[in-house]
């Protein structure tokens, strides 16, 4: 046994040793008296279901409809977390005291340690990030959160996305030809997904960062490409152990004995995990060098370039050329943007659109209204079809409730996790009765507790949205919200909904994303149907939710019957 192996060893002795020691010295909880499901086990409590992408969905229902807006349930070594998606809840935790309800630990070390220190990767509050970036630098502060985001809010401005708009209106044109080559012959099941995916990272490298990943008409291997894509599956491979170690292994020597331990480390997942991070870490370098030196040679410099000086990168390093000493971004942080905006963007707008044109291809009344929406906008008059504009796309009604009722029903991200930083009090928009029969209005919280955020749960909340919250109806967007929903006050970004959440680690590019979505939309629904296939698909409920085809397979895929209605 290596001298790795013996230390990884020890240090997850010790973690289990002293959680087990908690779990008998510490007799009460403030969560004692909260109602919830019994403990399944004592090393994994209840969350077993929760993380099975295939259980998850009807187990989590369950206890949502038999627990309500709040409950308790049992984590690793019976640890009690909180699960919730009471309104005034999500408030206190996304908006009002989310200096107390951070990220936890774990997921900062990992986009620290593997990315850098972004947008992802940092805390909003003042307290130290543990971690080191993807060469394992050391520790970031809590305020680079806030510091980046105000560099990087007005990048996200609808003035920029409207001249983005024609890229990425030239992107979707070279995806509708490649489907369209091959579907020329009749009727052809393709994978939707991968053409999804393929078509989001182009738009958020040509809009993003100024840079062409893939040409999508012929097919061009790019290991920027190939890391990013391999980049969650192969972190979701690592051994729970090492994520939970990885907090207090980061504080373990310089950054260099860490780098040393990573090369070491006797685990295959591990190794190609370091090889994906390096790929995009060098890849991340070298487009911020490209982008900083033709910022250098001036205007002319940047419209010979990818995006023409119009993406999202060339307009955050001008503003940050620019920015006061104490407000400009170092170099490092710039660099984890590239792979943090990336990451951010690839999957949940490409699983996003695929789940839409699932739901089309479900409800053919649906997609052939939403054609006919999009043909009519997009006629010239004469019968050839015409790009649209910003303003045009977005302000279509239909193909606007389409999207909404969609990223309602099926939040790519079902929940979030987060780690109470300090005593606090949880208030309810409404009273629970506890085990004792008692009346809860507000819940004690204390120091290292979890949370559990039901993303999905608030966006379906029937006390709100009525009893057909869990029913996808794209027409509930074209009348008037009901009173209900205006009053709960739901502390999202976006349209009453926990989908893009809210507060300071709300999600900074979701129109960018929603333009994404409705431009590809535009482009493929007046040349192509979309229909199911003899292949039933499943939905797999993890990080970021995504489709298999099968009744047991869990390979990212989504075969569709697509046919051209129009050359």
């Amino acid at each position: 046994m290596s001298n790795v192996q013996q230390l990884l060893g020890c240090l997850a002795a010790l973690y289990v040793g002293w959680r087990i020691l908690r779990f008998f010295v510490v007799a009460k909880s403030p969560l004692d008296n909260i109602p919830g499901p019994a403990s399944e086990s004592f090393i994994s409590g209840g969350i077993e279901k929760i993380m099975d992408p295939r259980a998850a969905w009807d187990y989590q229902r369950g206890l949502v409809e038999r627990y309500g807006r709040l409950f308790k349930i049992h984590g690793l070594f019976n640890a009690k977390w909180l699960y919730t998606y009471d309104p005034r809840a999500l408030h206190s935790i996304f908006i009002k005291d989310q200096d107390v309800y951070e990220e936890t630990d774990m997921l900062i070390s990992m986009f620290n340690v593997l990315t850098g220190p972004g947008l992802i990767a940092t805390l909003g509050s003042s307290s130290n990030n543990p971690g080191g970036s993807a060469k394992l630098r050391s520790f970031t502060i809590g305020d680079q959160h806030r510091r980046q985001r105000k560099m990087l809010n007005p990048v996200f401005s609808a003035k920029h996305l409207r001249e983005m708009t024609p890229i990425f209106n030239a992107v979707t044109g070279r995806l509708l030809d490649a489907i369209a080559y091959r579907v020329e012959n009749g009727t052809t099941e393709i994978d939707v997904l991968g053409w999804m995916s393929r078509t989001a990272l182009e738009l958020i490298g040509q809009g993003g960062l100024g840079y062409s990943f893939d040409p999508l008409t012929e097919d061009r291997a790019d290991d920027f490409a190939d890391s990013i894509k391999a980049f969650f599956p192969v972190a979701s491979q690592v051994p729970a152990a090492i994520h939970q170690l990885l907090p207090w292994l980061v504080r373990v020597g310089p950054p260099s004995f860490r780098r040393k331990m990573v090369e070491m480390a006797p685990f295959g997942v591990v190794q190609r995990l370091r090889q994906i991070t390096d790929t995009i870490h060098t890849r991340s370098i070298a487009i911020i060098n490209e982008k900083k030196a033709a910022l250098e040679r001036g205007d002319e410099a940047l419209k010979e370039q990818v995006g023409e000086g119009k993406d999202l990168m060339s307009v955050l390093l001008r503003a940050n050329m620019s920015a006061s000493a104490e407000d400009r971004l170092a170099d490092d942080e710039l660099v984890a943007q590239v792979s943090g905006l990336v990451m951010a963007a690839m999957d949940t707008t490409s699983n996003a659109l695929s789940r839409i044109l699932h739901q089309l291809a479900k409800h053919p009344d649906v997609q052939e209204k939403l054609r006919e929406e999009v043909f009519l906008a997009r006629d010239d008059g004469t019968g050839k079809l015409r790009d649209l504009d910003y303003d045009e796309v977005m302000e279509l009604p239909y193909l606007d409730a389409v999207c909404r009722e969609t990223l309602r029903r099926y939040p790519p991200v079902r929940g979030l996790f987060r780690i109470i930083r300090k005593d606090a009090m949880l208030p309810l928009s409404a009273p629970i009765r506890g085990l004792d029969g008692s009346l809860i209005d507000v819940v004690p919280v204390t120091k290292g507790m979890l949370i559990v955020t039901d993303i999905e749960a608030s966006n379906c909340n029937k006390e709100i949205w009525g009893e057909d919250a869990y029913e996808w109806k794209p027409e509930r967007w074209l009348k008037p919200l009901p009173s209900a929903i205006e009053d709960a006050h739901i502390p999202g970004v976006y349209s009453h909904l926990m989908t893009f959440i809210g507060g300071s680690r709300s999600c900074i590019g979701f129109k960018f994303s929603q333009l994404e979505m409705k431009i590809v939309l535009a482009t493929l629904l007046p040349a192509f149907k979309f229909e199911l296939s003899d292949k039933p698909i499943f939905w797999n409920a993890a990080g970021i939710t995504y489709p298999s085809a099968g009744d047991y397979s869990t390979k990212p895929e989504m075969p569709l019957k697509v046919t051209m209605i129009r050359a």
